[in-house]
Order: structure tokens, then C-alpha cells, then sequence
């Protein structure tokens, strides 16, 4: 018997192809391939995903790290419109001078710190539309409309603020009664 005839009688009864073994090696490699890829892959969109969020939350944080300096300073925005508009406009036409002066100088300080807000990304909150929006208004009392929708603004008490998208302060507000909303809650004081 030759050579030829043993390899044909390996090949003929079952015995391993070479070929067979090297395309087994060769899928196992190009399966082992395909998962480092996918790994290496998520592991790049993890990192991505983890650098996203440093950036969003670094951003935030320098955003909104003055929140409470900020909500000191809009305290002192109202006292200086309080002390304003505390003086009528007649008396400050007839006032001397001096005095005059003293509220100009108010005034111009009013207007610096409410655009030194603003740059800052604080702003108030705007109702000249009049709708009342609980997200952004607190109603401190219900009143006679006059004329307005009932569940509308009538008067800001004390303006809100926004810094960013984030409420800083709600904008404190009456608003219009509902027709045939009786004046106050009654009390039964029989019981």
C-alpha cells in the first residue's frame, strides 16, 4: 500500500481534513475578532457617553454654583425698586437737587445690577403676558378681576427670577377670581 492510498483511506473513512481544522481555527479567530471589535467599541461609546456628562455637569456647576449670591442679590434688586418707587414722581420733580440727585444715583444703581444679573444668565420672570403658570408664579391672593380672565395675573407683588432654566425665585402674584368664586372661603364657626 502507497502513501496515497493511507491519506485516501483517512480522507475516505472519517479522518480529519487538514483544511477542515485551519477554517475551524479561522472562525474561531474572526468570532474572538468580532467580540474584541464590539468590546472595544463600547468601551469608545462609554468613554464618550462619561466625557458628555463631565462637560453637561462642569457646565451646569459653573452655571448655577452662584444660585444662592444670586438669590441674595435679587433680595437687594427689590429693596432698591421698593425705595423707588416709595417716592412719587411729583415730589421727585420738586425735590432739591441734592435730593434729586441722591435718587438718580438710586436709579442708575437699580439699572447696573439689573443688567449685571442679566449677564449673568438671571433674569426676571416675564407676566406682561398675564397668564398665570404655577411653575413659575405663586399666587399669594385671589382678586376681583376687573375685567381680566379669572386664573390671570392682576398685579406682580414681587418679581421672580430665573437663572438659566432654573427657577431662582417665583414671581409672587394675585390673580383674577373666578366668576361666581365666592370672596373667601366660609367657616363654619357653629359646629
Amino acid at each position: 500500500m502507497s502513501m496515497n492510498d493511507n491519506n485516501d483511506e483517512n480522507s475516505q473513512n472519517g479522518g480529519e481534513n487538514p483544511m477542515a481544522a485551519e477554517l475551524a481555527v479561522l472562525d474561531a479567530l474572526r468570532a474572538e475578532n468580532a467580540e474584541l471589535k464590539d468590546r472595544a467599541l463600547r468601551a469608545l461609546a462609554d468613554a464618550e457617553n462619561t466625557r458628555r456628562i463631565a462637560a453637561r455637569e462642569k457646565q451646569e456647576a459653573s452655571q448655577y454654583a452662584v444660585t444662592r449670591f444670586a438669590r441674595d442679590m435679587v433680595g437687594i434688586a427689590d429693596n432698591f425698586a421698593r425705595a423707588l418707587a416709595a417716592l412719587p414722581a411729583d415730589k421727585m420733580q420738586s425735590a432739591d437737587p441734592a435730593v434729586r440727585a441722591v435718587i438718580e444715583g438710586v436709579e442708575a444703581t437699580e439699572r447696573q445690577l439689573l443688567a449685571t444679573l442679566q449677564t449673568h444668565g438671571i433674569k426676571a420672570i416675564d407676566t406682561t403676558d398675564g397668564r398665570f403658570d404655577p411653575n413659575l408664579h405663586q399666587a399669594i391672593a385671589e382678586v376681583p378681576g376687573n375685567g381680566k380672565p379669572g386664573g390671570s395675573i392682576v398685579d406682580v407683588v414681587q418679581t421672580g427670577y430665573v437663572i438659566g432654566d432654573r427657577l431662582l425665585r417665583p414671581a409672587m402674584v394675585t390673580v383674577a377670581r373666578k366668576d361666581g368664586a365666592p370672596e373667601s372661603p366660609k367657616v363654619d364657626t357653629q359646629a
